[in-house]
């Protein structure tokens, strides 16, 4: 049976290597101070739409009914439920979260209907907060080999320009101006058109000094200041906008000359009526995208009618952290079955071996094999 048009299976390396980028992220996450958090897959519909019915991401929400008849949705995303987590924690309140959130969406070769979302979000936040997270996102984009760039703007910023220019359809614009990546020129300013405020998009083409006539580009100047501190460069897009209406400050986008779908995306917002800021990874777009691997010492034990002693020993590979299997059968099957699982090592547990104490290892890369005790083994290995 296939699966649903943009829900996916994942095994063998695709599944290892995810789950070690996953291990990645949360590494991270921990190491810059963020605590994890776990929260339902399902919610009451009225609390995933929020204040936020208006937006696009709403629209596709997947929706549920239980025996009660109670209305229901799968998660979307993290934040809203941040609201509800973040309550009576001492501030600033950082947390991470990993896991499936959905969306009833279109698909596309990016683009899924069940993929992993990896948020960190600081709860209590500052602009200092923000590039610290920009950092925390620069960290591990370098550990995966990603060459991108990070694109920053502000809420704030882009509402003063359309009041200084008389726009009175503030919301529904910025959502037009956020579409110049996707659309071209000519149809921006076609939908603009409807709501009188084709004029803006020249300004957003000007160089990034005209900005600086605006009280709100201070907050650019001081998130460039902090995240040069941390050595992360930015770069300013004043046409950047995110299309959820609850970003009320800075907002930022990480993108790939290699995929023209967003990496990583985050910025400000009010949690509980705190300043917040939060970024989101996905895990999908990310894996698709870096080669990383995390070379690791498995081994399989090739028991040749040895099972007690076969045990024993992988009983103390595994007291040592060594990633271990037991292959009951054929030497010449098991050597295939090694060579399909990428393991690296396998060690023959024969009568012979047993007698003199020293176990026959094979490379599974370069063939070599070498006669080892348990404590050269354990040596090699750990």
């Amino acid at each position: 049976m296939e699966t649903i048009k943009g829900f996916n299976d994942y095994t063998g390396e695709e599944a290892v290597k995810r789950k070690q980028m996953k291990d990645v992220l949360a590494r991270y996450f921990t190491l810059y101070g963020f605590e994890p958090a776990e929260s339902p897959i399902i919610e009451y519909e009225a609390f995933v739409k929020g204040d936020n019915s208006g937006d696009e991401a709403i629209s596709e929400i997947f929706k549920l009914k239980d025996r009660g008849k109670r209305k229901l949705a799968l998660r979307y995303e993290f934040t809203f439920q941040l609201s509800r987590l973040a309550k009576n924690k001492k501030l600033p309140y950082r947390r991470y979260q990993l896991g499936y959130v959905f969306r009833d969406e279109p698909t596309s070769a990016n683009r899924f209907r069940q993929f992993t979302q990896c948020d960190a979000d600081i709860v209590g936040s500052s602009i200092k907060d923000e590039a610290e997270i920009l950092s925390l996102a620069s960290d591990i984009l370098n550990e995966f080999g990603l060459k991108t760039t990070i694109n920053v703007n502000n809420r704030k910023l882009l509402n003063e320009i359309l009041d200084s220019e008389g726009v009175k359809k503030k919301e529904e614009v910025i959502r037009e101006i956020d579409k110049l990546d996707k659309l071209s020129e000519f149809e921006i300013k076609k939908n603009l058109k409807k709501y009188n405020a084709e004029k803006v998009l020249d300004l957003f083409k000007k160089p990034e000094s005209y900005f600086k006539k605006y009280k709100s580009y201070s907050e650019i100047v001081e998130l460039k200041k902090y995240c040069k501190l941390y050595g992360v460069k930015v770069n300013f897009q004043p046409f950047l906008a995110r299309g959820l209406s609850y970003y009320n400050g800075s907002i930022f986008e990480i993108k790939s000359k290699k995929m023209k779908e967003t990496l990583i995306a985050g910025g400000s917002y009010l949690v509980n009526n705190l300043r917040s800021t939060g970024i989101s990874f996905g895990l999908e777009r990310l894996s698709n995208l870096s080669d990383y691997k995390k070379e690791t010492s498995s081994i399989l034990i090739v028991s040749l009618n040895q099972d007690p002693a076969s045990i024993n020993l992988i009983k103390e590979l595994r007291n040592n952290n060594i990633i271990s299997s037991l292959y009951y059968g054929k030497p010449s099957k098991a050597l295939q079955y090694a060579d399909s699982k990428n393991i690296a090592y396998v060690l023959f547990v024969g009568e012979k071996e047993i007698k003199n104490k020293k176990y026959t290892l094979k490379n599974m890369k370069t063939g070599e094999e070498k006669s080892l005790s348990i404590n050269s083994l354990l040596k090699k290995l750990v």
